[in-house]
């Protein structure tokens, strides 16, 4: 059964905002302004490295999605309530989006490999839409992927060593085709605003 922390809500929304500091607007970018409903992060250049592996042991970095928007979320699959939610938000934006879809990639990186097998990962994502994309791999992977996202996340401690929990980021990172970040989606946002925001880089 899931570990809860009381406090897990609390740290994720307070800790989400982080990257919000790197959008700094002295920074020189080619992409136009755009009224997203989540915080405009152009110029920030988040995700660059992101380095992680597929459910089928293929590795992945952010060149293998050139063309389509990706929404990436950092989470895990015994995450009791923020991570079932925010996929569940995710899959009803992509069915607003209709045949806009099939241009838009949801990714979801596991901040606990050590539980996340592919086989789990992968079982878990694609519950929510057979399309979900499903990360994971090594604890070193994870740290330079995350570091690039500016993604938090720690473990912690539950009464026994298998049963922990993991505190992380709760929001999603919005990429354009380019591969560049533009918006990062809170989880206050609605599918009909995430939605809202994706059509807007297609």
């Amino acid at each position: 059964m899931p570990f809860s922390i009381p406090r897990r809500r609390l740290l994720a929304g307070a800790l989400a905002a982080l990257p919000l500091a790197l959008a700094l607007p002295g920074c020189s970018s080619q992409a136009e302004p755009l009224p997203f409903e989540g915080n405009d992060i152009t110029g920030s250049h988040l995700g660059r490295d992101l380095d992680m592996t597929d459910t089928t042991g293929q590795r992945r970095t952010l060149a293998d999605f050139q063309g389509k928007v990706l929404l990436v979320f950092f989470g895990y699959t015994q995450c009791p309530d923020v991570c079932p939610t925010a996929m569940a938000q995710a899959a009803q934006a992509m069915q607003l989006l209709g045949d806009q879809a099939g241009d838009v990639r949801v990714i979801m990186v596991s901040v606990d490999p050590a539980r996340d097998t592919p086989e789990v990962l992968g079982a878990y994502v694609q519950a929510f839409d057979p399309s979900f994309i499903g990360l994971t791999g090594t604890p070193e992977q994870l740290e330079k992927t995350a570091r690039s996202f500016k993604a938090f996340y720690a473990k912690e401690a539950g009464p026994t060593p298998e049963h922990y929990a993991m505190n992380h980021s709760s929001a999603f990172y919005l990429l354009d085709r380019e591969g560049e970040a533009r918006a990062l989606l809170g989880p206050s946002l609605t599918p009909e605003d995430m939605a809202h925001d994706i059509k807007l880089l297609l």
